[in-house]
């Protein structure tokens, strides 16, 4: 698994202008393929007059899935740019449409290239990303006397308490980096006089 990733913020539009063409270049998140695909069908719906409506997405935190299209544009001018602009800036779990209204002016295959790389490179900046990083999630149990004041402390500590159950003892589940388990086990058992347990689950991403 990757450490960690960067994807769009949120959906968003940037409009840019070249030689009279304007280029409308939509983002935004896709957490699987039929996602992407299904954006990229609402894009084109709102857009069927425009002169193309090309894309790219990558999909999963390693880039292991990728496809593009040129929607018409001369081969590789258009969605292959798009989705290096992605892999360049290191985004994952995302897609981008551009969608062209053609202005009257050839802009050639070097041209065209440029236009759309550099539409979703700005589409990037104008819309905002966000770094997910890798986590364990893991669960402190401790006595309910304790609880309120371990949960005050680590949210003091910036960890993100990500579920909390009342049983017969209180379950806080947080998420936490691999590289900190050790500094946080000798934390908690100093903070609790070595009364809460701690218990470590899978892995996720969640925001840095």
């Amino acid at each position: 698994m990757q450490d960690e990733y960067r994807t769009v913020a949120h959906a968003g539009v940037h409009e840019t202008e070249i030689n009279r063409s304007r280029f409308l270049c939509a983002l935004a998140p896709a957490a699987t393929e039929q996602e992407a695909q299904e954006f990229i069908a609402a894009v084109r719906k709102e857009h069927a007059d425009a002169t193309h409506n090309c894309w790219a997405y990558v999909i999963g935190a390693d880039a292991g899935v990728q496809k593009a299209s040129d929607d018409g544009e001369p081969g590789g001018t258009a969605g292959v740019p798009m989705l290096q602009m992605l892999l360049r800036r290191d985004m994952r779990y995302v897609v981008a449409v551009v969608t062209r209204y053609y202005g009257g002016v050839k802009l050639g295959a070097g041209g065209l290239i440029r236009a759309y790389g550099g539409a979703v490179g700005e589409a990037l900046d104008a819309v905002g990303t966000r770094t997910r990083r890798r986590f364990r999630i893991a669960t402190v149990t401790v006595d309910h006397q304790r609880a309120g004041k371990v949960q005050n402390d680590l949210r003091a500590t910036g960890r993100q308490v990500r579920e909390v159950s009342y049983g017969e003892s209180v379950a806080i589940e947080i998420g936490l980096p691999d590289a900190d388990v050790a500094a946080f086990r000798a934390w908690l058992a100093d903070a609790t006089a070595g009364t809460a347990g701690l218990e470590l689950g899978g892995e996720a991403y969640g925001d840095a």
